[in-house]
């Protein structure tokens, strides 16, 4: 099964928020997930962003593969 880390959309309307997910690539966006590791609020200024550390690097180091928006946010954070 090929793993990925994404960003789930939730939340009200006019009020989005995210959710980083680990789930199978397979599945869509706001489909079944493995494991909630964090949260993305672009509604706040500045946008916040809380994951847990440990859970990224567990899953990071059994081969899970990164999208490009939950990447972009994480080297956007690391450079904070």
């Amino acid at each position: 099964m090929a793993v990925a880390i994404k960003l789930s959309l939730f939340g009200k309307r006019g009020y989005k928020t995210y959710r980083l997910v680990v789930m199978d690539k397979r599945i869509n966006r706001d489909g079944r997930y493995l494991e909630r590791i964090g949260i993305y609020n672009p509604n706040t200024n500045p946008a916040t962003l809380t994951y847990d550390k440990d859970r990224l690097r567990y899953w990071l180091d059994r081969g899970a593969q990164v999208s490009a928006g939950v990447q972009k946010l994480l080297v956007k954070k690391l450079k904070a």
